[in-house]
């Protein structure tokens, strides 16, 4: 692969770059919504900057035009996320409606249904959420209780959801729900686009042990929905269900980004703490910098040979659970490292300016690991099929989900 621009690339990025530093007053270049809590004020901020980018061709480059996207190429896209990286632009709010909701509204929803949504959920003018994890069921998805009943050309959902991120800030969710419960499990699911204002839906925050309160429980109570509001065929959920995991594994960590916080924020925190550790530890502190940063750019660049696949015309795959686990395991150590860099400083660090985003980016890690999937369910899902090892369960019997956490 050569990550040298093409003079069309070099242009580009010039734009973006320039684009970027003319706006800079209209962008919001927190934390996003990973590290600092997303109240109303800071969701606000976070819908205004993923607007602006909008209206300049900056968000859904890739996606038909037709619908509010660029038709542009996944190699752009790349330039402009690095772009937005150097300008230390926060994170799209809408992030789970880009990655999850959208693609899997613009592989399986009616014309209708993409004119109606794609654009306002590009805009952020509408943010979507996800519901499909439940208490009773995270890595076992399609065990899901939540039920819905045909009466005439609407359905009755009654059931719980949780772990529903930013819930409580969305307009719609799309919602897994058991349409046939005389099927086996994976095959009497339907998939839907809920209205999250209809009567009957209550969302209800959980605090977290970073403080925050990003993700949901949800309870919906005889909650009506159209069906022309349904997502694919009935009973035929899983299939458009596997379409929003496959994405979520690239939103979460299989597209070369970085998640949680970023490896230029390690360097200049390095830079500052390093000469401060007693000589002797000083190698060790080196050594363990030097191996976050080799397997951040590891990350980043398997992340981009995966986007070529795809560009390519391949679809996400088992691929995108091996970018997964890499991410987070490069999240966990960045945290980790930053904060052991503080020292005895680390037990105040969340008090102190500066500091605060290590202490709470180590309690918001393990959050990221569950999402789309836990780390021993990705490993299941590599080790049968791309390594070709024999499954858990015997090829009769329905193959286990990869979804714990809805992101």
């Amino acid at each position: 692969m050569d990550f040298e621009d093409t003079p069309e690339q070099e242009r580009f990025r010039t734009e973006v770059r320039t684009f970027l530093a003319e706006h800079e007053t209209e962008l919001d270049h927190g934390d996003g919504a990973y590290l600092e809590e997303p109240g109303i004020d800071r969701i606000n901020s976070l819908r205004k900057t993923q607007a602006v980018l909008f209206d300049a061709g900056l968000i859904g480059l890739t996606w038909p035009r037709e619908y509010g996207g660029g038709d542009g190429t996944n190699a752009q896209q790349a330039v402009v996320n690095e772009e937005l990286h150097r300008a230390r632009v926060a994170g799209p709010v809408g992030h789970v409606g880009l990655g999850m909701c959208g693609p899997t509204i613009l592989a399986h929803g009616s014309e209708d249904q993409k004119q109606r949504y794609i654009r306002r959920l590009l805009r952020a003018d509408d943010i979507w959420c996800q519901l499909f994890s439940e208490p009773g069921s995270g890595s076992d998805l399609a065990a899901l209780r939540t039920k819905a009943v045909r009466e005439g050309d609407r359905w009755r959902i009654q059931g719980q959801k949780v772990w529903t991120t930013l819930a409580q800030h969305s307009r719609y969710g799309i919602l897994l729900a058991r349409t046939n419960p005389e099927a086996r499990k994976h095959r009497g699911l339907t998939m839907f686009v809920i209205d999250m204002a209809a009567p009957g839906v209550t969302v209800r925050p959980l605090r977290q042990m970073n403080g925050h309160e990003s993700f949901n429980e949800i309870f919906l109570d005889d909650v009506m929905i159209d069906d022309a509001e349904r997502l694919g065929d009935i009973d035929d959920g899983w299939r458009v269900a596997l379409t929003t995991l496959m994405n979520e594994r690239m939103a979460v960590g299989g597209g070369g980004g970085e998640i949680g916080i970023r490896s230029d924020a390690l360097i200049a925190h390095a830079a500052v703490r390093l000469p401060q550790l007693p000589a002797e530890r000083r190698p060790l502190a080196y050594e363990a910098l030097g191996r976050v940063l080799v397997e951040s750019l590891a990350a980043r660049y398997t992340g981009y040979r995966l986007q070529t696949g795809i560009e390519k015309g391949a679809s996400p795959g088992p691929e995108a659970s091996a970018g997964k686990l890499t991410a987070v395991r490069v999240a966990h150590a960045t945290a980790d490292l930053g904060l052991r860099l503080l020292g005895e400083d680390a037990v105040f660090s969340r008090s102190r300016d500066g500091d605060w985003r290590w202490a709470t980016s180590q309690a918001s890690v393990p959050g990221i690991a569950i999402a789309g999937g836990t780390d021993e369910v990705l490993r299941n899902v590599l080790g049968e099929r791309v390594l070709g090892l024999p499954p858990d369960k015997p090829r009769s019997q329905e193959p286990a989900t990869a979804k714990t956490n809805d992101r």
